[in-house]
């Protein structure tokens, strides 16, 4: 961190010249990036900011209009201050002129009564400037260091954040695009009062730079993302304007947090990890070729060309234990093999939010899909210790359609873990639109989506502790039906409608508009999926 004027003022240096500051005090806190000598009038074009000019003023001209102009081109390069000798050119005092153009234009200006060495000054100021660069980079070696061991030891995303509070000394929040909190550390302070109300403030804090500080919140905001995808973003709620060590410290663990959930891998035995990597690569279309994957599981003996896949997911209804979804996912691979299904089984995302396990069964042209998958459920739930959700998606005749399969079984699970069925399989019902949004919630995209459809809204409800985002649910859900929503609302008609003239001010959007209904309703579905994972 560059030294500030104030800090300048306090070196053995310049006390000894018994400096006294005439003008612009509340600007002490100015950073000296340099120090330069300079006894001419016309030296502000040679400037670039931060220099504190020494002078003895023999130069300064009499009139206070040139007096006032060079003080004005100082103050318009960004000098940090001047420092003026007394003696060679002003006897006991300045000009006036010239400290009333200082304090217009917020320069600091220091009397030096005693005649110093300028070049001891010009020494001490820059070897502290010198030694505060060198500061700097040591601290930003250490947190390279630290960062480094993170990611190679694979630390989980809540040590990321423990570890980054702990070296800030300040709490620190890892939210999703949809400002909904993915993990916090509040250090010392009260972890309820961190986060509440956090999406409300959270709508309000939009630096314009992907690494920007909000003076309003005293936030330190910085986007986490890798490969042109940004998911998240990482806060630190430091209260003023961040040192550039606070700046590197929150970029570090925001490239930390990127690197993590791209390379992330399960603890599961090897054959369960190579069988989740080949399912999630699938899922991902991460391979250029789909024979890539069968030729990848059939050295697994799991044959995928000229059968039907099908994708599965278990899930422990009560939410996965640490070390849970390993056990099942080796459970769920002995029913595979007891009930002669030729499967993949791993563990997929098992350290994010929707950890599961996922299977790939691949049968023969003749397979009774709902008996093999009964019995292997039955043996799933004999041998598992807590109550198992299994769900399973459409069959499908190829690898490209996989995905398909796995999403209408992930979306089947999440929405029969909320239920108390006990069947054995869990099959897509008419779920339609609520569950498509409910299974993409976390997908960056459609998170985007609802901030382009409803941020303005939300930001407006926010701001005013109004409820109109209620108000168009409630529009909406009544099939644009202006009198039963009204009334659902409980408020009379005109005011009912006046709100929704509001809306549509705030939005931008015509609410007769039947294409602008419906994008607002999807994107409406979303957020309530969104707020319910999160609740």
């Amino acid at each position: 961190m560059l030294p500030t004027v104030a800090d300048v003022l306090q070196l053995d240096a310049v006390r000894r010249g018994q400096p006294r500051v005439v003008a612009g005090a509340d600007r002490l806190g100015n950073r000296v990036r340099w120090v330069h000598v300079a006894e001419v009038t016309d030296i502000a074009h040679l400037l670039h900011g931060g220099e504190l000019v020494l002078t003895t003023g023999i130069a300064l001209p009499d009139e206070p209009a040139r007096l006032c102009a060079y003080i004005g081109e100082l103050a318009e390069v960004g000098a940090s201050g001047l420092m003026i000798e007394l003696g060679r050119r002003y006897a006991r005092s300045l000009p006036p002129a010239l400290l009333a153009a200082a304090e217009e234009h917020g320069l600091p200006v220091v009397m030096l009564a005693h005649e110093p060495a300028f070049v001891d000054i010009t020494e001490s100021v820059h070897a502290r400037i010198l030694q505060e660069q060198m500061a700097e980079l040591r601290a930003s070696e250490q947190l390279h260091e630290i960062f480094t061991r993170l990611s190679v030891e694979g630390a989980s995303t809540d040590e990321v954040v423990r570890q980054t509070a702990a070296l800030g000394g300040h709490p620190v929040v890892l939210e999703n695009l949809s400002h909904q909190v993915l993990a916090a550390d509040a250090g010392p302070g009260d972890p309820a009062e961190l986060l509440s109300a956090w999406e409300t403030r959270s709508r309000a804090v939009r630096p314009e730079r992907r690494t920007g500080y909000d003076e309003a919140s005293g936030w330190l905001v910085t986007m986490v993302g890798a490969r042109g995808e940004d998911w998240g973003r990482l806060i630190l709620t430091c209260g003023r304007p961040p040192t550039p060590r606070e700046t590197v410290l929150i970029e570090r663990a925001a490239t930390t947090l990127a690197l993590g959930r791209l390379l992330d891998r399960h603890a599961e035995s090897v054959e369960r990890q190579a069988h989740g990597t080949i399912i999630a690569r699938i899922l991902a279309h991460s391979y250029a070729d789909p024979q890539e994957a069968a030729a990848r599981a059939r050295a697994l003996g799991v044959p995928l060309s000229g059968r039907r896949l099908l994708g599965v997911v278990l899930r422990p209804r009560a939410g996965p234990a640490p070390g849970a979804l390993s056990g099942l996912a080796e459970t769920a691979a002995a029913a595979c093999k007891e009930a002669r299904l030729a499967a993949l089984v791993g563990v997929l995302d098992e350290d994010g939010p929707h950890a599961r396990v996922g299977v790939l069964a691949s049968l023969p042209a003749r397979a009774d899909v709902e008996t093999v998958l009964n019995e292997v459920a039955g043996r799933v739930r004999k041998q598992s210790d807590g109550e198992v959700v299994m769900a399973a998606g459409s069959v499908v005749e190829s690898v490209r359609d996989v995905r398909r399969s796995f999403l209408e079984a992930e979306q089947v699970a999440d929405v029969a873990a909320r239920g108390s069925g006990t069947r054995l399989v869990y099959r897509l019902p008419d779920l339609r639109l609520r569950g498509l949004l409910h299974l993409l919630r976390d997908d960056a995209r459609v998170q985007t989506f609802v901030e382009r459809e409803l941020g303005p809204l939300l930001e407006y409800d926010a701001q005013r502790g109004s409820d109109l985002t209620r108000i168009l649910e409630l529009y909406l859900d009544s099939g644009r039906n202006k009198a039963v929503a009204a009334q659902r609302a409980h408020l009379s008609r005109p005011a009912f409608y006046e709100r929704l003239r509001r809306i549509e001010r705030v939005l931008g959007a015509d609410l007769d508009d039947v294409e602008s209904c419906v994008s607002l309703h999807v994107a409406l579905l979303a957020l309530a999926s969104l707020r319910w994972e999160r609740s």
